[in-house]
């Protein structure tokens, strides 16, 4: 009963995964409490699940990547890779792409590359993003590094006293399945959107609510008469009187106090809006907020904005900005925009204040695109500095001088020492939400192997593919994973799937290894969902991408990455070890 129970939670999980309105890290951790409560854990094991040497390692690596991202030796070679005819251009850049993404955060190395691809004027960026989001994951699993993900996998395996896995385990697998991955991209490479970006803000505006102001001259008279019917590039959506929304909006409707307006337009038609007096967009008026000099930024997916709205915060305040109109992909959002939940990739037009480029959290919540705003670099001698001290500590891990964990912490010494991390910026992006839904799903994973629940799944699993032998098994949690991890997140499929995967291999009486590199594969696999893997996200506004663009590009690729993994995990990795 106890197994049946843990099931219906996990399934109730899953379901408020996807849904959206709580974040992973909340929900992982009051499920990680409830399994406590309930006895499924004891607190050892509950608060030694967020003491992992292995989430540790994690947390260590991306507090390291702090300084790789400001490498100015990075910055250069890019801008030499998007040189060239479009197809070349794109091989250099998924190659660049995929070895940065092997040793480096892949939302990092996206955020880095994305800047530069957004200020090119050579090849349209909605042909060149989502190759770069892709050959981030192919990267990430061709090391143990190369996304937090396969730590996460390494942290469960040493959780249940499994053998560790080595810094390049995974390569023999990962390897060629990124480079048949970069081959069906190249070929497919017609596929993809050719969105100039004049096109792109034509096809996917922006969305601005204004309101009018006390006291408005606007009051009293019609949409014709106030001039809101014809104005350049702008479309007057719908008006919001009284909680009541009015849309289609004729010419002879009378505007009213405190009516708010929807206008959806082009990014550089906005500030058609700064000569109508009476108006306030997002509380600041008008024709004050339009004439200052305006950036587009991403939101990122550790901003504390994500999942809280404009009236919930003091952006002025806290960004010197005012928020002067939101586009999501091509959604189209309704209703008044101040009350719109913020998503991870979500594209803000900011009015930023003098002081904007100086406030120290822009890195933590936003991506900036264009030249408005560049973070500072390090210098030719630092990043040559920072590059191979890294690649020493990767070099002593691997001989086994020392272990990883130990190899990270002299090296993030080694920057604070030297001034090239300061203990300010550790504090600013610390991966507080990411400690959460790691260790809380350590604790899951416990809680779901000791109440039988995943000796239950991997029954049904040993059932459903009783035909098929302990390979239909493997092909069964690597679709259960894929499947994880394109309908919630990469770390949630992976704590999710991890205790079905070591069953079945138990079931089947079978070394586990095969098993545990499969969960870490699958779950970097989420090509076909934009709202699965962060860097899609990260990549979807700027891309003026689709969902449908997404699943067209990301078809192939998943078949093909599937393909491979299946095909050579179990003849690298055998089932019966000799």
């Amino acid at each position: 009963m106890t197994a049946y129970l843990t099931l219906a939670s996990i399934a109730l999980l899953l379901g408020l995964l996807v849904h959206g309105r709580w974040s992973a890290a909340v929900l992982f951790t009051v499920w990680a409490a409830g399994y406590h409560l309930t006895g499924l854990i004891d607190q050892k094991a509950l608060l030694g699940s967020y003491t992992n040497p292995a989430l540790i390692t994690v947390i260590l690596l991306l507090m390291v990547s702090l300084v790789l991202e400001r490498s100015v030796l990075i910055e250069r070679v890019t801008r030499r890779v998007l040189s060239g005819p479009e197809s070349w251009a794109s091989f250099k850049l998924m190659g660049l792409t995929t070895t940065l993404s092997a040793f480096m955060n892949n939302t990092a190395v996206v955020g880095i590359l994305m800047g530069s691809i957004a200020r090119q004027r050579l090849i349209p960026p909605s042909r060149l993003l989502i190759p770069l989001s892709y050959a981030a994951i192919l990267g990430g699993v061709t090391t143990l590094v190369g996304t937090s993900t396969n730590l996460v996998v390494n942290a469960f395996a040493l959780d249940h006293h499994l053998p560790a896995m080595g810094m390049f385990q995974m390569t023999w697998v990962g390897v060629p399945a990124a480079l048949a991955c970069i081959v069906v991209m190249l070929l497919t490479a017609r596929w993809l959107p050719r969105h100039t970006p004049e096109a792109a803000d034509a096809s996917q505006p922006f969305f601005l609510e204004a309101r009018l102001t006390a006291g408005s001259s606007l009051a009293g008279r019609s949409i014709e008469a106030n001039g809101l019917r014809h104005l350049d590039g702008l479309f007057l959506l719908e008006v919001e009187r009284n909680g009541r929304l009015i849309t289609p909006v004729g010419p002879d409707e009378v505007l009213q106090p405190a009516d708010g307006l929807l206008f959806t337009g082009e990014v550089t038609k906005l500030q058609a809006l700064q000569h109508i007096g009476g108006l306030e967009v997002f509380g600041t008026r008008s024709d004050t907020l339009l004439n200052a000099n305006l950036v587009e930024v991403v939101i990122s997916g550790e901003s504390e904005l994500v999942n809280r709205t404009l009236k919930d915060v003091d952006f002025r305040t806290m960004f010197d900005a005012g928020v002067v109109a939101i586009r999501r992909g091509d959604r189209r959002l309704e209703g008044q925009l101040g009350r719109v939940p913020l998503k991870a990739g979500d594209s803000l037009l900011l009015a930023v204040g003098a002081d904007f480029a100086g406030h120290r959290n822009i890195d933590r919540n936003f991506h900036v695109l264009g030249d408005t705003l560049q973070r500072p670099l390090l210098s030719a001698r630092d990043s040559a500095l920072a590059l191979s001290s890294f690649a020493l500590a990767i070099a002593a891990s691997v001989t086994e001088a020392v272990n990883l964990l130990t190899s990270l912490m002299i090296l993030l010494a080694l920057f604070l020492s030297l001034r090239l991390l300061t203990l300010a910026e550790l504090r600013r992006r610390f991966p507080f939400e990411l400690l959460m839904v790691i260790g809380s799903a350590l604790a899951l994973a416990r809680g779901v192997e000791s109440s039988g629940a995943a000796e239950l799944l991997a029954g049904w699993m040993r059932q459903l593919f009783d035909g098929t032998g302990v390979y239909g098994g493997l092909v069964g949690v690597y679709l259960l994973t894929v499947i994880l991890t394109e309908l919630v997140t990469n770390n949630a499929a992976a704590a999710l799937a991890f205790p079905v995967g070591l069953a079945t291999a138990r079931a089947f009486g079978v070394d586990p290894t095969p098993f545990v590199l499969i969960v870490a594969y699958g779950a970097s696999a989420g090509f076909l969902m934009p709202f699965g893997y962060q860097t899609h996200l990260m990549v979807m506004s700027p891309g003026r991408y689709s969902t449908l663009d997404f699943m067209k590009a990301g078809l192939p690729v998943s078949l093909v990455f599937g393909t491979v993994v299946l095909l050579l995990t179990p003849l690298v990795f055998p089932f019966h070890p000799g």
